[in-house]
């Protein structure tokens, strides 16, 4: 296996007309406001607390520990996300702020390496006793990312070398008698430790990423068994019936067939097996991430690229249940799909599995962020009906409007690591040449053969299919240029220095080589909007419809449509019909389709049951991209449509 590298972030400029109103605001907004909430400043947003934690942990400040066990991940995530952005956009002020966070958090390092604001303030001296719930591998893991990723574009080493001090210790106990078979209840810390093994180079990283995962699921069963130890404690009242399933620990990695349990967990756990699998040159590891990525995408992903569908647990339930109105969907679930397929991608060189990620990032990753980058999605249903999203009902972890924090803040930094790091998702490359994934206007530059070149983009891709491609540099490329045909193209052309050609494709890349200075790729892909169904065993969508162009869902809106969402049928024999709007949601493709309303005549008014008969109005429909939904107006808002029947 000869895994594909993403290209530096510092080589890569996004200057595109889609991604520009996400990507551009974090630096500008979303830093910055995640910082103020972080610190407790945001009037009317949910308390974070996640600092002074820290600075309680290091006894600068006296006080009780406030918040979620996972706490301190919110701030690891913040640095990561600093950390991506300075690489593309230098920022002394806010390196000075990053700096200065990372002098705290160093401050609260235990002198054994230990760091865990939780049990430090809560139960010090009682570490790793409840990993089933604890969330302490969790929380190293995210500030290993946050770490290795601040060495990565600054160079500086305080918060690399705190990471690096908490994986001994972490190396160190769990090869301790007590803990030898002992396992993360939260994964995370797997993928981290081979990141901190790709920085560092120390083997012993990367050992104990193995051992994590080759442990998981044996018997007897750690995570069921913990409860059994002297001392243990609960921490949460709702785990009281824990399953091993919950936690991907049922039974052993390479046995595990579909994805269950909780939804960012696994992801996460696919993501560090995919990792693990290149390394070690361990196939059967490799397969089983092939089989659980199929089983996601073709039982249990929802058309957005969303997973895990029940609102109990956060998880994925059984095969074909996708609820559209109650779906939970969580935000970080499509963060770590998208890392899981970005892994699967690099080391197959298939793009089928950057179709995934694509999915997941242009639909239910962008929904999670309103477009002013201070308000956020946890939950992201297909359909939503506000009035009926209460508390103390099956519906209740639906929200109508987007929330200016929560109190489980995970998913807000996640959202911001991710897109502040699109530039990982649009290009590989390795000897072969240079890979692109995603159709992003802006420029890489790159180093081939020991010369230098800058490949241009520019194109208004998803709203529309043509994407040109110019090649700067220093005489000829070493190389080829392999462009991904996504899946849903229903045709593609390619012109190459003028003249249209056919280029050899494999696993979905088309593979063009001997290109110049000043020689331009022009690519026409054909991705009309199309009406999509859904497989009849998706009971949810039976009869129904959605409207798709290219990897960008649409929806209904209320504010375009009126109320009642339910009584529209989609008429899928009429022609769908693209405009622009300039004007609408900061530029957007909208699409206008023909169907009707059902209406009941004859039922006396007042009255909740009765005998009557059915009408249909004509109705004209507006949609628009489902990650812009809830941007203006709050209402209603469905994707899957009835379809009208002739």
């Amino acid at each position: 296996m000869d895994r594909l590298r993403s290209c530096s972030l510092r080589d890569i400029r996004i200057d595109d007309p889609f991604w520009n109103k996400y990507t551009q605001l974090v630096p500008r907004e979303v830093i910055p406001y995640q910082w103020s909430t972080l610190n407790d400043s945001v009037e009317g947003a949910e308390p974070s607390h996640a600092i002074r934690n820290f600075r309680i942990a290091a006894g600068m400040e006296t006080g009780d520990f406030y918040g979620f066990v996972f706490q301190d991940s919110d701030v690891a995530k913040w640095l990561e996300a600093v950390a991506y952005s300075l690489s593309w956009q230098p920022d002394a002020g806010l390196e000075k702020r990053a700096d200065d966070t990372i002098a705290v958090i160093a401050a609260a390092q235990q002198p054994d390496g230990y760091l865990d604001t939780y049990f430090i303030i809560n139960t010090p001296g009682r570490e790793f006793f409840n990993l089933q719930e604890g969330h302490e591998l969790y929380c190293a893991g995210h500030m290993i990312e946050a770490g290795t990723a601040y060495y990565k574009v600054t160079g500086k080493r305080t918060l690399l070398d705190v990471c690096i001090r908490m994986a001994d210790h972490i190396c160190d106990v769990f090869h301790r008698p007590d803990h030898l078979a002992a396992v993360p209840g939260h994964e995370e810390i797997e993928l981290a430790l081979v990141k901190l093994y790709e920085v560092t180079g120390q083997e012993k990283y990367l050992k104990m990423a193995k051992d994590f995962i080759d442990r998981r699921g044996q018997e007897p069963n750690y995570l069921e068994n913990e409860s059994k130890n002297p001392g243990w404690t609960q921490i949460f009242a709702n785990m009281q019936d824990y399953s091993a399933d919950y936690s991907q620990s049922d039974r052993p990695v390479r046995m595990q067939t579909r994805a269950e349990g909780h939804a960012v967990r696994a992801v996460y756990l696919y993501s560090a097996m995919a990792d693990v699998a290149y390394y070690a040159h361990d196939e059967s590891l490799l397969a089983a991430c092939e089989r659980l990525w199929e089983d996601i995408t073709q039982r249990q992903m929802y058309i957005t690229g969303g997973i895990g569908s029940s609102g109990i647990l956060e998880r994925f339930t059984t095969d074909y249940h996708l609820p559209n109105e109650g779906a939970y969907a969580e935000s970080c679930a499509s963060v770590g799909l998208a890392l899981f397929c970005r892994r699967m991608s690099q080391i197959t060189h298939d793009a089928k599995y950057m179709d995934t990620a694509e999915t997941a990032l242009c639909n239910t990753v962008l929904a999670g962020i309103a477009q002013d980058g201070k308000s956020f999605f946890y939950v992201n249903p297909l359909a939503v009906w506000p009035e009926a999203c209460m508390k103390h009902t099956s519906l209740e972890h639906v929200k109508p409007v987007r929330q200016k924090w929560f109190s489980c803040a995970c998913c807000p930094p996640n959202i911001a690591r991710t897109l502040a790091s699109l530039g990982e998702y649009c290009y590989f490359e390795n000897e072969e040449g240079l890979w692109v994934n995603l159709f992003v206007s802006g420029q890489v530059d790159l180093l081939r053969g020991g010369k230098k070149f800058t490949l241009t983009v520019k194109t208004r891709f998803p709203f529309d299919g043509s994407v040109s491609m110019t090649i700067r540099g220093e005489g000829a490329m070493d190389g080829k240029l392999m462009v991904r045909i996504p899946s849903y193209v229903k045709a593609y052309s390619f012109t190459v220095k003028g003249q249209e050609t056919r280029p050899e494709v494999e696993k979905g890349y088309a593979a063009i080589g001997g290109l110049s200075d000043g020689d331009t790729v022009e690519v026409k892909f054909s991705i009309p909007a199309e009406y999509v169904h859904a497989d009849p065993k998706l009971r949810a969508d039976e009869g129904r419809v959605a409207i798709r162009k290219g990897p960008v869902v649409y929806c209904l809106e209320e504010t375009d449509n009126g109320d009642n969402l339910e009584q529209i049928l989609a008429d899928t024999a009429a022609p769908l019909c693209e405009e622009y709007r300039e004007d609408l949601l900061g530029g957007t493709l909208i699409i206008h389709a023909e169907g009707c309303r059902s209406m009941i005549e004859g039922l006396p008014e007042g009255c909740l049951y009765g005998t009557g008969h059915t009408v249909y109005r004509p109705a004209e429909l507006t949609l628009v991209p489902y990650a812009y939904w809830d941007n203006r107006k709050t209402g209603e808002m469905q994707v899957w449509m009835r379809e009208k029947f002739h």
